[in-house]
């Protein structure tokens, strides 16, 4: 980084962008197997925050892809790039005064590190959606896991490439087990009791 870079404070600080929003911007971060149910989950769960008057905004790996990560591929230093553009977009979100919902495979702890670090002046929630290898590959809703199988397609995580499992997630939910119905259930419970809308101008002023 060069010396001469200087950070230019904002007028606005947290405080009164929790004042804005009624609630402290964070980062929550949905890890796991592709069709493992990031993405119904986050977009389920942006919808559900935005009635209750939440401010969020939803980042889906293939969306994100598609545009600012569309020079990155799927090798192991590509994928860390992917995470750390991710990670910090997503903590300006945050510092913003926003809930960013991520949805990424991310499969490595230092990457989600890092990203948690990244977003260290608001919150960093990790969510790991645990449906196991098994379930996800007999979903295979785009047919990924099929072409992995067969060859076709290299670095496919879970097939020939790794994932780690979060050791200390802040949520865990094993959507083999439970529906998407009982799962964005338990993922809005979660939310809603560690960010809490504030309802009062007694609130909005602490």
């Amino acid at each position: 980084m060069s010396r001469e870079l200087t950070a230019v404070l904002h007028n606005v600080g947290q405080g009164m962008r929790r004042a804005r929003f009624g609630h402290s911007g964070a980062v929550l971060w949905l890890t796991g197997f592709s069709a493992s149910g990031k993405s119904t989950l986050a977009m389920g769960l942006e919808e559900l925050l935005l009635a209750l008057g939440y401010a969020c905004y939803s980042l889906d790996g293939d969306n994100v892809r598609h545009g600012l990560n569309a020079d990155l591929g799927f090798s192991p230093a590509d994928r860390t790039e992917n995470i750390r553009r991710i990670g910090e977009v997503a903590a300006l979100f945050a510092e913003a005064g926003l809930i960013c919902i991520t949805a990424f495979i991310s499969p490595y702890r230092k990457d989600r590190a890092a990203a948690r670090a990244a977003a260290a002046k608001t919150g960093f929630h990790e969510i790991h959606v645990a449906a196991d290898l098994a379930t996800c590959e007999a979903r295979d809703p785009k047919g990924l896991y099929r072409k992995a199988r067969a060859g076709a397609l290299a670095d496919f995580t879970g097939i020939d490439a790794p994932y780690e499992p979060p050791l200390s997630a802040e949520l865990l939910i094993d959507s083999a087990t439970y529906s998407i119905e009982d799962s964005l259930a338990m993922l809005l419970a979660y939310v809603t009791a560690q960010l809490p809308l504030a309802n009062s101008t007694k609130e909005l002023s602490r």
